[in-house]
């Protein structure tokens, strides 16, 4: 009965957690609202987390293995938890949230050649470019058009040999407001010249209404210089 009533109590605890949150997240912008997310205890969503995450790193590990990857940048890091499944030799992670930042620091804190950065800080500007970049479950969420072109142009102008999209490619409105689909790949057609789209991967776990943190509308797209 003890058990019961202490279970209780912290599933209680748990909504009320998410509800507090909930009431304070607001959306004024893409940046603000990632921060505001990461300093309320929030995540990086289920896309990093359980079978959606360990397809992703399935496929990546696969990938920088068979190509022989060294070095790693990418745009959108988040806390980690994508991270930790990857076999990554040299790994460079930018994010808008000093919160995320601090946390990637603390869990990768043995990982000598792992960095991490806030993308305003100087390292953005002069970084020098890695064989691989990646941006995975990130485009959606650039709602303003600014950030998403100037995110766009970075992410292919620090790759030296492979760009890894993990996203949806068409526009799409909805309730809420970070989120917003794009299709990036008429983008990238129209205007980032030199690379060509050699591949796409479907999701393994394709989007179910029914069950939305198991499943994912995204899929891998797999750019190389030409």
């Amino acid at each position: 009965m003890e058990k019961r009533v202490l279970f209780l109590d912290n599933f209680l605890k748990l909504i009320r957690v998410h509800v507090f949150r909930q009431k304070l997240l607001v959306f004024n912008n893409s940046s603000q609202y990632w921060r505001d997310r990461y300093c309320l205890g929030g995540n990086s969503g289920s896309g990093s987390y359980g079978r959606l995450a360990k397809f992703k790193a399935l496929v990546l590990n696969d990938f920088i293995k068979k190509n022989g990857i060294s070095t790693i940048v990418e745009f959108g890091c988040g806390d980690g938890a994508q991270l930790s499944l990857l076999n990554c030799p040299a790994y460079i992670g930018f994010d808008v949230a000093e919160k995320a930042i601090e946390i990637c620091k603390q869990k990768f804190d043995e990982e000598k050649s792992f960095k991490f950065f806030l993308l305003d800080d100087d390292e953005f500007n002069l970084l020098e470019k890695q064989e691989l970049a990646l941006s995975l479950d990130v485009i959606y969420h650039l709602i303003e058009e600014e950030v998403f072109e100037s995110y766009m142009k970075k992410l292919f102008d620090s790759a030296s040999r492979f760009v890894i999209i993990y996203a949806y490619s068409f526009d799409k409105t909805y309730n809420s407001k970070h989120e917003m689909g794009r299709d990036f790949l008429s983008w990238v057609g129209k205007n980032i010249e030199g690379w060509e789209l050699f591949q796409k991967l479907e999701n393994q776990y394709p989007y179910d209404k029914n069950s939305p943190d198991n499943t994912s509308q995204s899929d891998f797209y797999f750019f190389r210089v030409v």
